[in-house]
């Protein structure tokens, strides 16, 4: 069966990797995103690694209308359809507080824009009965954190969403990963101060590999973010909003 992935945030370096490894397993790839020079790069890369064909299309989360073309693509490409999406800003909390404008377009990147597409691309896959939905989250949305809670509380919505759209897809036969990566070395975590444990993107995209061949509902990646935001999630309320985390 023909295999096509759709790489959604495809500038990424996590989603870079991921499109390098898939093509390496002869899948079709669709690299969605805004920088069609960097995709087109990749694409070429992709094409050399085994990519039976490999596209680049125009995304914007905070621009329904690019999601047109997506859509198109996906519905004329034989077999199993496949999505992963690696959407998402996030603009210092500082910034934020100084100008509150910017909680609309956080939202947007991260949840509501991914989650529109998703939701346009569903009625395909439930028709195939087949394929999988890798939705890329952050550990910054198991609690809300001093540092960065309005991009947490975004990725938190994107939690709970793929956590029903695997419940309404399952019953078709279409598995839903919800990822939730800790520190990835990518231009979003560029320059933070007090990183610590920082992953490789190649170490990453394995573990979207391994999670969906395994069909995990949710995994964290490294491993060991589940115990730190088991620790974290569970400090009492009274001594947590007192910590500058």
């Amino acid at each position: 069966m023909n295999r096509t992935w759709i790489i959604v945030g495809a500038t990424s370096s996590m989603a870079r990797a991921f499109a390098r490894k898939v093509a390496e397993d002869g899948c079709h790839v669709l690299l969605a995103g805004r920088d069609l020079a960097d995709m087109k790069r990749t694409k070429k890369d992709c094409e050399l690694r085994g990519a039976p064909s490999a596209y680049a299309v125009m995304f914007d989360a905070r621009k329904p209308g690019t999601f047109d073309e997506i859509c198109v693509k996906a519905a004329v490409q034989d077999g199993e359809i496949n999505v992963a999406v690696f959407v998402g800003s996030m603009p210092e909390q500082s910034a934020i507080d100084t100008d509150p404008t910017l909680i609309d377009g956080t939202i947007q990147d991260s949840f509501t824009g991914p989650a529109q597409l998703l939701h346009r691309l569903a009625p395909l896959m439930e028709e195939r009965g087949c394929g999988t939905v890798i939705g890329v989250g952050s550990v910054a949305g198991d609690r809300g954190r001093l540092s960065n809670y309005v991009y947490g509380s975004a990725k938190a919505g994107f939690h709970t969403y793929l956590a029903g759209l695997r419940n309404r897809l399952g019953r078709s036969g279409v598995h839903v990963v919800t990822v939730k990566p800790g520190f990835v070395d990518t231009a979003m975590t560029w320059g933070i101060e007090g990183m610590f444990l920082v992953a490789a993107p190649e170490s990453v995209a394995d573990d979207l590999l391994k999670a969906v061949k395994k069909k995990r509902n949710t995994i964290y990646t490294p491993w060991f973010w589940r115990y730190i935001m088991l620790i974290i999630c569970h400090v009492p309320e009274f001594i947590f909003k007192k910590l500058k985390i």
